[in-house]
């Protein structure tokens, strides 16, 4: 089990700092509108059998309501609400509806325990889009909220665009319709125009008008959709609603994962939900829309809990509260350490122990400064990198004991140029150059490292592999060359380099290093 922030209690300190300036409720509802307002993401569309299937995931999370849809728009709309309202789910079962019996009797009809209806009140709806006066708005909301209290069930009402309504008239319709029975009443940013401090004042506003709980619906549209929403939160919402991975028209709604972890972590409230399938249920939604979820997403993102700047997983790695105020474990996530140009030594050793690879404390420097390098040119060190270059590096002899140390390495070649190679090389302390032509890159590197010195060029090149540790085009290149010496003595050695020809002449000159070891083994002994 996952634990909110780290056990000294930081977190919880700075938390009773502000929280005596704010109105916060015991417990806040979560209202999940994935399968509404989620699927009128663009490019989105649910099956009926997606819907149900999204379904069980949240309330597998525990959300409190599931908008399943709004049934009147299709047929095969109102398959998906009656699918999910027939399930037997421990959720409330939610259906959208304009102020029409049309749509309020569809969402009755397929079976769902409530009702979010709504209209527009901004002037600009009314005027440009709905063609209603202000008084004609008021009567509509008014008589749908009573045609679906007589007729048994519970009701939602959301003002679409309050925050574009004129203060006075937006109080007016949820005072109407909070005395005519709706059971809550919702706030949306509709174009997410506000900031946190508008939300807040907004939201005492109608507290302050209505009885009902107060419900808040931010979008997007500026990223503020969670921010608003938390801060609607503070002033004494009791209500969110939210939608997986931010999913919604245009930018988007809050997220859900954000908001729940923000609300459980920040202000100390604690959802039903059950956060450890936080990760699983963006996961499923990803799956279902193919809309990718940012690497950089927060709780649910591949970097949400990933580490690669040295001194952040030293932290870690002496207490994960350092720079995690949330466990991974808490939302279904893994913490994992990342290896590029940021790596430091410590999280390089970390990760060679997670693979239980041994090296040390020179190999492990030799590993890091490899790693570095690679990052500097933009790669991302994968596992299966890692471990090539450190057991590369490992199967070499330390560098105090190389007899052969390679200074340099060129190759020209093209359409029109026979490859060439240039290497410059320290051959017991005596630095030698040599250049050579071949058939391509790789031989002419390899010619021109023969070339040197007569004892290299007896070495025979009996065996040369070459392979792409990881899939793409910035793959380390893995090359193994079997080098026999006049004896038939067998060298067997690995390169590790982002290039293949870099790759090839580091395979030999280890090669060279472990004939040149061995004939002093032999002249010792």
């Amino acid at each position: 089990m996952g634990v909110d922030v780290d056990d000294k209690g930081y977190m919880d300190r700075f938390m009773e700092s502000y929280k005596g300036t704010l109105d916060v409720p015991d417990q806040v509802k979560i209202f999940d509108t994935t399968l509404r307002d989620g699927e009128q993401t663009p490019g989105v569309s649910f099956a009926p059998d997606q819907k149900l299937r999204v379904a069980r995931q949240l309330d597998e999370l525990r959300v409190d309501v599931i908008e399943a849809g709004f049934p009147v728009v299709s047929e095969g709309e109102e398959i998906s609400v009656k699918k999910v309202a027939e399930e037997g789910l421990d959720a409330e079962i939610c259906g959208l509806a304009r102020t029409s019996v049309e749509d309020i009797k569809k969402v009755i009809d397929c079976g769902a325990d409530s009702v979010h209806i709504f209209i527009a009140t901004s002037d600009l709806h009314l005027e440009k889009k709905l063609d209603l006066t202000r008084e004609e708005a008021l009567r509509d909301a008014v008589g749908a909220v009573e045609w679906a209290k007589d007729h048994g069930i519970l009701v939602e009402f959301s003002a679409e665009d309050a925050t574009r309504t004129n203060l006075d008239y937006l109080k007016e319709v949820y005072n109407a319709v909070d005395e005519a029975g709706a059971d809550r009443i919702n706030i949306p940013d509709t174009v997410g125009v506000a900031v946190p401090a508008a939300i807040q004042n907004l939201a005492r506003e109608v507290r302050e008008e209505v009885r009902a709980p107060i419900s808040i619906h931010c979008h997007d549209d500026f990223g503020l959709a969670t921010s608003n929403s938390v801060a609607a939160v503070g002033v004494g919402a009791e209500q969110v609603q939210v939608a997986v991975n931010g999913l919604g028209e245009r930018a988007g709604n809050a997220s859900l994962e954000e908001v729940v972890m923000a609300l459980r972590s920040l202000y100390g409230i604690r959802p039903k939900i059950r956060t450890e399938a936080l990760a699983k249920t963006s996961n499923l939604l990803e799956r279902l829309t193919g809309i990718n979820v940012p690497s950089n997403k927060a709780i649910v993102g591949d970097n949400a809990f990933t580490h690669e700047a040295g001194i952040h997983v030293h932290g870690i790695l002496e207490s994960p509260g350092t720079y995690e105020v949330l466990s991974p474990e808490l939302v279904g996530h893994h913490r994992r350490f990342a290896l590029g140009k940021h790596a430091g030594k410590k999280s390089v050793k970390n990760q060679l122990e997670e693979m239980e690879v041994e090296a040390a404390d020179g190999q492990v420097d030799e590993v890091t400064r490899r790693v570095k390098e690679l990052g500097d040119k933009g790669k991302k060190i994968t596992d299966a990198d890692l471990r090539a270059i450190a057991e590369s590096i490992i199967e070499t002899l330390p560098q105090e004991e190389e007899a052969v140390q390679l200074k340099e390495a060129t190759v020209a070649t093209g359409s029109t140029v026979t490859p060439t190679s240039s290497v410059r090389l320290v051959v017991e302390g005596e630095e030698k150059i040599g250049s050579a032509i071949g058939v391509g890159p790789v031989d002419a590197a390899i010619n021109a490292l023969r070339s040197l010195t007569g004892e290299i060029a007896e070495l025979r090149l009996k065996e040369y592999h070459l392979d792409a540790i990881t899939g793409g085009s910035d793959a380390l290149a893995d090359v193994t060359i079997k080098l026999e010496d006049a004896q038939n003595n067998l060298y067997i050695s690995k390169g590790i380099r982002e290039d293949v020809v870099l790759a090839s002449v580091e395979a030999m000159v280890n090669g060279i290093n472990r004939y040149f070891a061995s004939r002093e083994t032999d002249e010792s002994g």
